[in-house]
């Protein structure tokens, strides 16, 4: 299924909606029951809540210019990173109220993230891109430690890992297997790439993508027909797309590159 990147926007507003209403219920309550000091305090106090709010307010208004008009607008998108950190964890709050699950919410943020990245229309050499793979992908009998050294894999195709092996050396881009955020985070400073096609969960991508801000991350979400963390799976042909954009601004008509055997990268 599809996530819709207007259900992310939709739960910004409305956290910005919610934050309002508590900020005018506690200008009313304190106005009418303080000393004058008091007051005075609130004022500055009221005063820079009111910046603040009309920062987040004019980069979720510059989100949804942005989307609608498929145009980079790098001021706008500024104020739009601070908005979506400030207002994140209330969002998810209020989507888990309103009985909107959390992946979905995610999936709608790493929706709308892939396309204000893919609007700045980048295009980089391909040692400054880092495909980053998560460590799940590997077959959980595979005896041999990818994470340090990729190399490591000995290419038997049972697992994605071997395809991504075949996708880095046809473009010559880094590829990179963590297992999970702390490590992630060490080959994007050790690598120091321009721009990162990274495969997780919904939770790790989310993570990453705003831990790594404002580096651009082409997300893919993994398939997880095993269930978390377990021989998880991957659309390869997400993953080459993503790639694409990065060294030529567009997604490329190609030919299947993958291992007869593995077959995950003509899924959905």
């Amino acid at each position: 299924m599809r996530i819709k990147k207007r259900l992310f926007i939709g739960l910004l507003a409305l956290s910005l909606l919610f934050i309002t209403a508590v900020m005018a219920g506690g200008w009313y309550l304190l106005a009418n029951h303080t000393s004058v000091l008091n007051r005075v305090l609130l004022i500055l106090g009221i005063f820079t809540l009111a910046v603040l709010f009309l920062i987040i307010a004019l980069g979720i208004a510059g989100l949804v210019l942005i989307l609608w008009q498929e145009r980079s607008l790098p001021f706008f998108q500024r104020l739009g990173i601070i908005a979506v950190n400030t207002l994140f964890p209330v969002a998810l709050a209020l989507g888990r109220r309103l009985g909107v699950k959390e992946d979905a919410i995610k999936a709608s943020f790493i929706e709308m993230n892939n396309q204000l990245v893919r609007l700045q229309g980048l295009r980089l050499e391909p040692e400054r891109i880092l495909l980053l793979a998560p460590h799940c992908l590997q077959w959980s009998g595979c005896p041999h430690k990818i994470t340090i050294d990729v190399s490591n894999c000995r290419r038997c195709g049972r697992c994605p890992v071997d395809a991504l092996h075949a996708l880095a050396e046809k473009y010559g881009i880094r590829l990179a297997v963590a297992t999970g955020g702390t490590l992630a985070r060490h080959f994007v400073k050790q690598y120091r790439p321009r721009a990162v096609v990274a495969i997780a969960c919904e939770r790790d991508l989310t993570s990453g993508i705003q831990d790594t801000q404002p580096l651009p991350v082409l997300g893919v979400v993994n398939l997880r027909p095993h269930g978390p963390c377990l021989n998880t799976q991957v659309n390869l042909n997400q993953v080459e797309e993503a790639v694409q954009f990065f060294l030529y601004g567009k997604a490329m008509t190609r030919p299947q590159v993958y291992r007869e055997g593995w077959k995950i990268g003509s899924s959905v």
